[in-house]
């Protein structure tokens, strides 16, 4: 007989987390009545500036078999956070995750570019990507690599080595679910390799805090300038060259302005923090 699941659930939190989170967007997407073309990642709408994309589409899902797939696959790799003396653990979990959400939304934009335009392939142009299957995938090459002797549960009744899990899950994906995205489960085991064999390493908790913060501040300016929501709070307006935009915080009280300008003295930037946001600045540490 198996743990209580409450047990398991406090074994693997951050997993847990995830799994709510992603189970709770499913929930209001279809509540809504919300598509592909809301919240999903595509090459036409990452060049207009919907950069934000790259995080929706990772923690959104339209399927429910997609949802169900993605999250047994998650549930069964959430033995992670319990590899502490493999140098794993929940700490590196959280870390690494961000950074497979990040990377991989980003390299599945750069094969689209390439495909489309190197081998002209307009078909990438109508792709919309949506799913947390190329952090899925990430994870299970890290794991392959780390400890290969591991299994892969899916569904709670499919048992898969985890050494052959990328690759395998790869091919089972594409064959039961045409229309899930090879190029974006791809992009997840590269991006995993790299991280495995030390290409992509040193993550610490000063930098997963940094990499968030500069991850929140582009997913509300991305947010704001394709005009899908209106921060109050935030104004971009153009200077004199209309693609270098100056960015204000606007606020009632009084607030410090700092002005910035190019070595040729043609552009002008001004940023105005109120208060709040001077004061996380003035007690960020230096290193």
């Amino acid at each position: 007989m198996g743990k209580p699941l409450i047990y398991e659930i406090w074994e693997k939190p951050a997993t847990s987390c995830v799994i709510a989170i992603c189970s709770l967007i499913w929930f209001y997407i279809q509540k809504k009545g919300i598509g592909y073309s809301h919240v999903g990642l595509n090459y036409d709408t990452a060049l207009e500036g919907h950069h934000w994309r790259i995080i929706t589409s990772a923690f959104s899902h339209i399927s429910i078999l997609h949802l169900v797939f993605n999250m047994s696959a998650l549930w069964s790799l959430g033995i992670i956070e319990q590899l502490g003396n493999l140098g794993l653990g929940v700490e590196y979990y959280l870390h690494y995750t961000m950074l497979l959400v990040v990377l991989s939304g980003l390299l599945v934009l750069g094969m689209y570019h390439i495909l489309i335009n190197k081998f002209r392939i307009d078909y990438f142009r109508r792709v919309t990507a949506v799913g947390y299957s190329c952090v899925v995938f990430g994870w299970m090459t890290i794991l392959s690599t780390k400890q290969p002797s591991s299994k892969l549960e899916l569904f709670g009744f499919l048992s898969l080595p985890i050494s052959f899990a990328p690759f395998e899950s790869l091919v089972f994906t594409s064959i039961i679910v045409p229309q899930a995205s090879f190029i974006g489960h791809l992009s997840g085991i590269i991006v995993g390799y790299a991280i495995a064999w030390g290409v992509i390493h040193g993550m610490t908790n000063y930098w997963a805090v940094s990499m968030l913060g500069w991850i929140v501040l582009v997913f509300i300016f991305s947010l704001k300038k394709s005009g899908k929501y209106n921060f109050s709070f935030l104004k971009i307006e153009s200077v004199e060259d209309s693609s270098l935009p100056s960015v204000r915080f606007l606020s009632s009280g009084n607030g410090r302005t700092l002005r910035m300008s190019a070595s040729d003295g043609s552009r002008l930037h001004q940023v105005t923090f109120t208060s709040y946001f001077e004061m996380i600045l003035l007690s960020w540490p230096c290193q």
